[in-house]
């Protein structure tokens, strides 16, 4: 029996708050954590107080995580406290966990002993090869819109007989889900959504098995709860039963994971459904100053229906937050790799520098200003810009136009999108031009010749390179790389994907990469410029990009930058239409999804934080202009240095369109902000028709783009510093 000094030893150093939540009697508890503070150190600890107190045993209690890396931690803490083997403790994924819970109860679940698991792609295989067997065309149905469906509908808890389709489509897509379910049952396999549906069902149908797991698991303890889905809460109900006790830790503030199927809802469901009596705060943090803690409380108290917490350091207020508008999204980008300079010859690693967006597509410009200072840099969670997969399919039609000899541009999109061209083709392809010496387009042309009738495969291939040549030549890169876009089926085949809209918005920005090239690069040679700028892009994604490891910048989204902490960041792109996401602004609940990301961005900076936003940025290939990110408007004044206070009319912007001489009559310019009575504030960013009967677009904050009359807007100028 330890003595009561070491019973206590692992308390030390902790707050009261942190001791509390620890110590707890036997009861349901939500922990409200904020940002950095201690989170897993609370749980772990309770995980030690409870065995160290002959509570429970190492194996009465089950606690989940949402990473394999989170459960191996929680273990090495519970060793480094505790003396004892945690080899037979319940620690781990939702999906982790109920596979354990599956192979034990197998036969109950219709599963052999051995089953398998399905990764993502082993599952998408699955379902082509079934659709294929079903003669369901693949254009109809795209394979990856049925994978989505099928798991969707699991994560709801439905099976196929449960859902309930409205038209001929969703019957049919329907059908797919109950013959996928039944290739599983017969091929004795599981994907992911199946390990959670089928260890709830196993509960939810077995009485005698779901008594035997809540007589054993006394207490379960459960991580970052906010981001707990609907069936994943309704598991955990089934498991604790009546009698056993829920010890939830999480942050309803940072839950960001809706389109993942994350339910914030559930954090107050708990509350109610346990009759929690009073819910611990943890609201001091140990990672930042109380200036970057005081903008993020502001920014999330905009937000309705929160539990409500408001974090402070014992550390000081540190620093003012940095806020610079660039007149351009490269000025942005210059700043921020100036700043990041003069921090590096201070003596910060550039690894403790993290450079955050809202939407991959932004990486472009920043990747651009880093290259070109020839900093070292790792996007987290990604890929390069000029690396990722959609990027690289419209850039190989572009070099298989421009050179019929690439035969790695030819083999990368000799079938994608899909068009019928199996790998046994390709084979005999490869052997045509080994024999006859030539480049694969060459033989290609030459089956094409022969087959000039065949609508599809090789021949059909052919004569697509063959139209989009035709189709762009005199245009411009970036009018080439929209056509191509388009009429190779690319777009619509990104937009069918699940994550489809971020790749087109990838696709978009390459358009704006190529003006941009156009209008800051001298090519002596016209006819070499398509040639120049794929060496450009070449370049582009040279050798800067840094091994895990390396001291490097950090560049990612604001969604991958969740659980990791930086001394000095820049959250960059802070417009309206950016963060928030223009998309979100139509959905239910998305601007507080919104907001909850910024408050996540935020809280990411210990000791340096610089908001950065731009004038004007290029987008889809054409300037636009945004209204500042309207969470800037909700931090206080005196938390903020304004690096500069520039008058939205005072700047003059450069643009490819030209607004008519009635304009200066108006004193407005294209980029100046005006309000209107009905509409509120806006951003005039274009014009038509003539002096008589001139319309204005504006793009209004919270009512989107609008064309007005300009003799019935009754607009004023607005005045208003950014």
């Amino acid at each position: 029996m330890n003595s009561p000094q070491e019973n206590t030893k692992f308390l030390e150093n902790l707050n009261e708050e942190q001791i509390k939540a620890i110590t707890l009697e036997n009861q349901s508890a939500l922990i409200l954590a904020g940002a950095g503070s201690g989170k897993t150190k609370v749980l772990t600890s309770r995980i030690s107080w409870l065995i160290q107190n002959q509570i429970t045993s190492p194996t009465g209690l089950l606690a989940v995580t949402f990473t394999n890396k989170a459960a191996k931690e929680m273990l090495m803490r519970v060793t480094d406290q505790l003396p004892i083997h945690t080899r037979g403790m319940w620690v781990g994924t939702f999906h982790g966990l109920c596979n354990r819970m599956l192979r034990i109860h197998h036969k109950e679940v219709n599963l052999p002993e051995t089953f398998q698991i399905l990764d993502s792609s082993d599952q998408l295989s699955a379902i082509k090869r079934l659709m294929k067997a079903m003669n369901v065309d693949k254009e109809t149905f795209p394979p990856k819109e049925i994978q989505y469906f099928i798991n969707g509908k699991k994560d709801e808890g439905l099976r196929f007989i449960n859902v309930k389709p409205y038209d001929p489509h969703s019957k049919r897509v329907n059908e797919i889900y109950g013959e996928y379910e039944k290739q599983c049952q017969r091929e004795g396999v599981a994907d992911f959504a199946e390990l959670l549906l089928g260890c709830y069902e196993l509960l939810k149908n077995n009485i005698s098995i779901k008594e035997h797991y809540q007589q054993r698991f006394k207490h379960i303890l459960v991580d970052e709860f906010q981001d707990t889905s609907e069936l994943q809460y309704k598991w955990l109900k089934l498991l604790a039963g009546k009698d056993n006790f829920v010890f939830a830790v999480g942050d309803d503030d940072q839950s960001i994971y809706a389109f993942r199927g994350a339910r914030v809802g559930n954090m107050q469901d708990l509350e109610k459904d346990f009759k929690i009596k009073n819910i611990i705060k943890l609201e001091q943090n140990y990672r930042s100053k109380n200036n970057i803690l005081n903008a993020a409380n502001a920014i999330i108290d905009n937000n309705t229906n929160r539990l409500g917490k408001n974090l402070w350091a014992a550390s000081g207020d540190g620093d003012p937050i940095r806020q610079y508008v660039g007149i351009s999204d490269y000025d942005e980008a210059n700043y921020i790799l100036d700043e990041i300079k003069m921090l590096h010859r201070g003596g910060l690693n550039y690894s403790q520098i993290a450079l955050l967006y809202r939407s991959n597509a932004q990486s472009r410009v920043l990747e651009h200003a880093i290259v070109s200072n020839n900093i070292p840099y790792r996007v987290y969670g990604g890929l390069r810009f000029f690396e990722r997969a959609e990027i690289k399919n419209a850039l190989a039609y572009l070099r298989l136009i421009s050179n019929k000899t690439d035969d790695n541009a030819f083999l990368r999109i000799i079938n994608f999108p899909t068009r019928g061209i199996g790998a046994r083709a390709i084979e005999q392809l490869q052997d045509q031009a080994k024999k006859n010496n030539c480049s694969l387009w060459e033989a290609a042309k030459e089956i094409e010749s022969q087959n000039e009738n065949i609508q599809k495969g090789v021949p059909f291939f052919v004569r697509l390179i063959k139209n989009l040549e035709d189709e762009i030549q005199g245009n411009s890169i970036a009018e080439s790389i929209e056509s191509i876009v388009i009429h190779s089926g690319l777009k619509d085949h990104y937009l069918k994907d699940k994550d489809g809209i971020d790749r087109v918005s990838n696709l978009n920005e390459l358009v704006s990469a190529a003006v941009t090239f156009i209008n800051t690069t001298e090519i002596e040679n016209e006819a070499l410029t398509l040639v120049e700028f794929l060496n450009f892009t070449s370049l582009e994604s040279g050798e800067l990009q840094a091994s895990a490891g390396d001291d490097a910048l950090q560049l990612m989204t604001i969604h991958s930058s969740k659980g990791l902490e930086f001394d000095a960041v820049f959250i960059t792109g802070l417009e309206d239409g950016l963060c928030p996401h223009e998309q979100s602004l139509s959905e239910s609940d998305g601007l507080e999804e919104e907001r909850r990301l910024m408050y996540v961005a935020v809280t990411r900076a210990k000791n340096k934080l610089y908001l950065t936003l731009a004038q004007s940025r290029m987008l889809h290939g054409q300037t636009r202009y945004n209204l500042p990110s309207r969470f800037l408007d909700e931090i206080p004044d005196q938390l903020v240095k304004k690096l500069n206070s520039m008058k939205k009319q005072d700047v003059i912007l450069s643009t490819t369109k030209t607004a008519p001489r009635s304009e200066s009559k108006h004193e407005l310019k294209i980029g100046s902000s005006v309000a209107h009575q009905k509409f509120g504030q806006g951003v005039v960013t274009g014009y038509k028709g003539d002096e008589k009967d001139l319309a204005i677009q504006i793009n209004f904050s919270t009512h989107g783009s609008k064309w007005l009359l300009m003799e019935f807007a009754k607009l004023t100028l607005s005045l208003i510093h950014i």
